[in-house]
């Protein structure tokens, strides 16, 4: 049978996994325990020999069903479920890091990834900070201990895009994990395998989710990285399959030990919002390039950071790698316009700190979620105390231009 497309697979996911009593969606399974009527059974499980379920804060049926999901979008070979994308990031990054190794990070990080990195400092683990958009910086931060290479396919708020493909290439020479921040593209627009990515995050609150309605976060293997060849797996969990050492880690220390764990409820939330993912995404994205296009030419904006614009630093790459730009903007005004005046004018956008929503979403960004970073590190990062992010939904693409046109024109007269 031939290989069936992205929304067509996932649609039917439950449903060819044969989920009880013929229903359409996996059902949610509440139950922390589990029982067994051979208890070697339930010890076999624990040990890793017998496939099963032994407490709730490691594996449930409902997430089991929802990581079968993102693992098919990913086309990787396992995933491990978490109750947030940070809890994805932080629980992984601590299974596979020690004291005394190395990692290189982009240096337009989302803040919250970003601190938490600061975190891994004070723990004995070097993080080097590059401008990622070059591979060259990848390549020169590379030292003897260094295990790991983290970027995001488009950074947030400013939206540069590292060189993805050529940092996969240095990663294989130098048999580098590679983690590949998955969440502003999404596995619709974007692959991150086909660049030679070892991990992909995603925070499915974002786009795979897509309603607001659930937090949830996952980390993926390919299947591309050779965990013979990192130190930093326990002998315990080298007794199966090589390509499963990585994995199997980060559920057994970072999911367990640290028990950050998916709920049954979100699972299910996150499930079926998954499958209007390419819907929603394609018309966000058509909206986004006609408010881009909208801001570019209005005399109250300064500057628009958006792939889908032929002026954006990096817009080649991203037409390249990508099936498409995104949803995610932001823009820094001219001199004396208030980015509050102009939230507090929009009627149909709403201020709030969540993106990849239906809705379209704005933030200040320097007084919100960039604050606590300071305003040197802002600077460096390419982000005015003027700024706003956008994160456009899937609303009439009319009613959005007209309510930008409003807020900037009203902001604009009041200057």
């Amino acid at each position: 049978m031939s290989k069936k497309g992205f929304t067509t697979t996932n649609l039917h996911s439950d449903r060819l996994d044969k989920p009880e009593h013929g229903v359409l969606h996996k059902a949610i399974h509440t139950s922390v325990a589990y029982s067994y009527d051979d208890a070697r059974e339930l010890a076999e499980v624990f040990q890793g020999k017998r496939a099963g379920y032994n407490y709730g804060r490691q594996l449930n049926p409902t997430v089991t069903a929802l990581q079968n999901r993102i693992t098919a979008m990913e086309e990787g070979i396992a995933t491990a479920a978490f109750a947030t994308g940070m809890a994805a990031i932080s629980s992984s990054m601590l299974a596979l890091l020690r004291a005394g190794d190395h990692i290189v990070a982009s240096a337009f990080l989302f803040g919250n990834t970003n601190s938490f990195f600061g975190t891994l400092q004070t723990l004995g683990i070097e993080v080097s900070f590059v401008d990622a958009t070059a591979v060259s910086n990848v390549e020169a931060a590379i030292k003897e201990n260094t295990r790991l290479v983290f970027v995001e396919t488009i950074a947030n708020p400013v939206t540069q895009i590292a060189d993805l493909a050529g940092i996969g290439a240095v990663c294989k020479q130098r048999d580098l994990v590679y983690c590949v921040d998955n969440t502003m593209t999404s596995p619709h627009l974007f692959l991150p395998k086909a660049v030679g990515a070892s991990l992909v995050v995603n925070s499915l609150t974002k786009y795979i989710g897509g309603h607001g309605n659930a937090l949830g976060g996952t980390i993926t293997d390919t299947g591309l990285f050779d965990w013979s060849r990192f130190p930093n797996i326990y002998d315990s969990y080298k007794g199966q399959d090589v390509s499963l050492w990585g994995i199997t880690q980060i559920k057994k220390k970072g999911l367990r030990d640290m028990g950050g764990s998916l709920g049954p409820e979100a699972a299910h939330h996150l499930a079926v919002g998954s499958e209007t993912l390419p819907l929603r995404m394609d018309r966000a994205c058509a909206n986004a390039i006609a408010v881009a296009r909208l801001c570019d030419a209005h005399p109250a904006v300064n500057k628009v950071n958006y792939p889908g614009l032929e002026q954006h630093p990096q817009h080649t790459r991203a037409r390249d790698l990508f099936c498409n730009f995104g949803s995610i903007m932001s823009i820094d005004l001219v001199p004396g316009v208030d980015c509050f005046d102009v939230l507090n004018a929009m009627q149909t956008v709403v201020s709030s700190s969540n993106l990849g929503d239906t809705r379209t979403l704005a933030i200040p960004v320097a007084h919100t979620i960039f604050y606590e970073m300071g305003a040197e590190r802002r600077a460096s990062m390419g982000i005015s105390d003027s700024m706003i992010r956008f994160s456009i939904g899937i609303e009439e693409e009319a009613d959005l231009l007209a309510d930008f046109t409003h807020a900037l024109d009203a902001a604009l007269a009041g200057k």
